[in-house]
């Protein structure tokens, strides 16, 4: 059930001017979160950046959201929401999606796998004139640690086909570190993916709609300690579901929802869950 809904143009111009949001979804993070929160503050801040963290809690049952609390009682710039049954990570970034401030978002994992550093050259890549900025793990200037064998053989597939079919140079859509603008995010509307495959809808569904995106490498290490939430026997239909969408929009749409103003923006909603 919607617990609130506007129109995407009110929405859209809600957006704080000069304000950067970084959108952490969390499930049972409480060995990781801490630490990835006040080190994206503390660098953001280090840098004269204006910005807020956004924490969703999705239904975690450790002691994440005790851990919350505190940081949120500590630091003026971090905010969390906690989302609602059911769980899942496209869930709760769709949540982040729907209740941050600014006028750019970036999507950040709550494990402290993505560098807060890179965040700032996105950052000042995307206020050169960019939609979005897209994070690749795979090309010159990268740095991985630790990547697992088996998910680096199926995501290394996974891309080739998704290069294939968009004709693409962009080798790491599957990467979840991207920012976005929010008139990006209002002309991706509606978002479906309710787990991991939103890392692959909102990159896909921004490109297909002509938004300007840059990619730059980013860095990637594997978690300290805890278990990955992604589980790849489930995951595998439900990224070919959202490939195959956009594609068939790619292919049959005709360019009809390419960047345009939303003319017919009272007539869309983002909705709360």
């Amino acid at each position: 059930m919607p617990i609130e809904v506007r129109s995407l143009a009110e929405w859209q111009a809600a957006g704080v001017k000069g304000l950067l949001s970084v959108v952490i979804p969390a499930f049972n993070e409480e060995g990781h979160i801490e630490e990835t929160v006040r080190q994206f503050a503390r660098v953001l801040r280090g840098a004269g950046i204006t910005f807020e963290i956004l924490v969703v809690n999705d239904n975690s049952t450790d002691g994440t959201e005790r851990i919350l609390e505190m940081l949120c009682a500590s630091e003026n710039s971090v905010r969390t929401v906690n989302n609602g049954p059911p769980a899942g990570f496209g869930f709760a970034v769709r949540r982040g999606l729907a209740e941050f401030r600014g006028d750019a978002v970036a999507i950040v994992m709550a494990d402290g796998s993505d560098d807060p550093e890179d965040l700032l050259r996105f950052y000042e890549t995307l206020e050169s004139g960019y939609d979005c900025v897209f994070g690749s793990r795979f090309m010159r200037g990268s740095r991985v640690a630790d990547y697992p064998k088996p998910k680096l053989i199926l995501n290394r597939l996974g891309n080739l086909l998704i290069r294939t079919l968009f004709l693409l140079r962009y080798n790491d859509v599957t990467n979840a570190f991207k920012l976005y603008r929010r008139t990006a995010i209002a002309g991706i509307q509606p978002i479906l993916s309710q787990h991991f495959n939103l890392t692959v809808e909102l990159p896909l569904k921004c490109i297909v709609r002509g938004y300007r995106y840059a990619v730059l490498p980013n860095s990637w290490k594997n978690r300290k300690s805890g278990a990955s939430k992604l589980r790849i026997k489930e995951m595998g239909s439900r990224y070919l579901f959202i490939i195959l969408y956009c594609w068939l929009e790619r292919l049959l749409s005709r360019g009809d929802y390419r960047n345009q103003e939303l003319t017919w923006e009272s007539q869309l909603q983002v909705w709360h869950r």
